[in-house]
């Protein structure tokens, strides 16, 4: 379907436009009419931070500097204290929304079926609230309330890629020695041989089932990350299972290989990722980082005639049968709207970074700049749909502008997971990091003004 006229509404100098990204890493954000609001500066970044197979002008083209906003399941426009919301109605079917300036005029159009609403308000993050608990209550989609979670340490920042088994017990017995209250410790990427195999750990890593019992030996819990979705084109189940792939379809390139998609429609696929997640669990895994998620919504042809939407949300369920209602299931790079209701906690940013501003001038790349921004502008999901995580707390000296970003993550709702090597803190860092190291709070948020950032200001 092409997109359709949905709504007009007035313009003038004061608008603001709230455009909502597809996945945790596109950016979001109520903007003037004045700005360009972010678009991809490459088309890998459009494949993995933005919505792949959406039309979306590139940063730079002319087609970019025209005054187009576009939201991915949601859109909002606030004239004064009126806020017309302007959003999907079902998980299930997530359209592209446009608003254009046509002089004092707003068109309004949408690629599929939506709901417009116009309130008044004091704040227009309410009116982004009242859809959030409308479009989830009209579903049922919450069986269960949003978890409360316990301060968190998590491998990434600290050792990447590099991250090895006797790394992580070093790490641990650090949180006791330095008095850190810390629940769950989080074995991010790195582990594994390569993407897709998930049970053949890298040579020089060690061992996860030993690292899981030690780490739950000292009475906490034990997580780890799993790209569920993604399959590298290096890997051995690409090699040996290449009827289990989506074919003709790339989620995109990293790790120096193409990544390809698992069918989780086709039988042996989705016995494999089952198989993978039950044998996770026996290990003593009890908190699933499902990252790169964006890829099993990518449109292809599947074994099983669905589309990207639908074989996403059915892949999440084989996932939840798997593990259980009690393990956790923590969305990354995953699709917002569509996973209402099948995962307890959502990355809602891009991944913070030492640096503030990614290289590639593209904020959907990991900085703090654009991981700020868009987290405080998902607030309103948090306590509504799952608890909200803004990624990771790095304090070590080599970050740039760290007391900035240690004082988003305390206003910012959910998880609290720091990310640095302990031994690596100085004095202020260490204390600022046992002050952040607390619960999680399950309730919603108190919602702040809008933060307007024009990108090229």
């Amino acid at each position: 379907m092409g997109f359709v006229p949905v709504t007009e509404l007035p313009a003038d100098a004061t608008t603001l436009v709230f455009e909502h990204g597809w996945q945790s890493w596109s950016p979001s954000g109520w903007y003037p009419l004045s700005a360009q609001p972010p678009r991809p500066t490459a088309a890998n970044h459009h494949v993995m931070a933005y919505r792949p197979g959406a039309a979306q002008p590139m940063a730079g083209s002319a087609e970019a500097g025209l005054a187009r906003f576009q939201g991915e399941g949601l859109l909002a426009v606030a004239n004064g204290n009126d806020v017309t919301v302007i959003g999907a109605t079902s998980p299930d079917l997530v359209p592209s929304i446009r608003c254009e300036v046509h002089g004092d005029r707003l068109v309004v159009s949408a690629d599929g079926e939506v709901s417009v609403a116009t309130g008044t308000y004091a704040n227009p993050n309410t009116a982004l609230a009242d859809w959030a608990d409308g479009f989830s209550a009209a579903r049922g989609s919450l069986d269960h309330a949003v978890r409360v979670f316990g301060p968190s340490w998590c491998s990434w920042y600290a050792y990447w890629g590099k991250v090895t088994e006797r790394d992580v017990m070093a790490e641990v017995r650090q949180f006791d020695e330095h008095d850190l209250s810390v629940d769950l410790v989080l074995l991010d990427e790195g582990y594994q041989a390569e993407i897709g195999d998930w049970l053949t750990p890298r040579e020089d890593f060690g061992s996860t089932v030993r690292l899981a019992a030690d780490i739950r030996s000292g009475g906490r819990r034990a997580g780890i990350w799993v790209a569920p979705f993604l399959v590298g084109s290096k890997s051995e189940t690409a090699r040996l299972h290449p009827e289990w792939l989506v074919p003709g379809i790339t989620a995109g390139t990293n790790w120096g290989q193409e990544q390809l998609v698992l069918d989780v429609t086709h039988p042996g696929a989705a016995r494999h990722l089952q198989d993978v997640f039950t044998e996770l669990c026996r290990q003593g895994y009890d908190h699933f980082k499902l990252d790169f998620l964006y890829a099993g919504a990518i449109e292809g042809r599947r074994h099983e005639q669905l589309d990207g939407i639908a074989a996403y949300r059915h892949g999440l369920r084989l996932l939840r049968q798997a593990v259980g209602p009690n393990r956790i299931l923590h969305g990354c790079g995953a699709p917002i709207l569509p996973s209402l209701g099948l995962v307890d906690c959502m990355r809602i940013s891009p991944d913070t970074d030492p640096l503030v501003d990614p290289p590639s001038g593209d904020i959907s790349q990991p900085g703090q700049r654009g991981a700020r921004s868009t987290s405080i502008a998902r607030e309103f999901l948090h306590g509504r749909w799952w608890a909200n995580d803004s990624d990771c707390l790095i304090v070590r000296p080599d970050v740039q502008e760290r007391e900035l970003w240690a004082a988003h993550i305390e206003a910012a709702p959910g998880l609290r997971m720091s990310s640095d090597p302990i031994g690596e803190l100085d004095q202020w860092g260490l204390d600022r990091t046992r002050e952040l190291l607390t619960p999680s709070s399950p309730r919603p948020h108190p919602l702040k003004e809008p933060s307007l950032r024009d990108p090229d200001a």
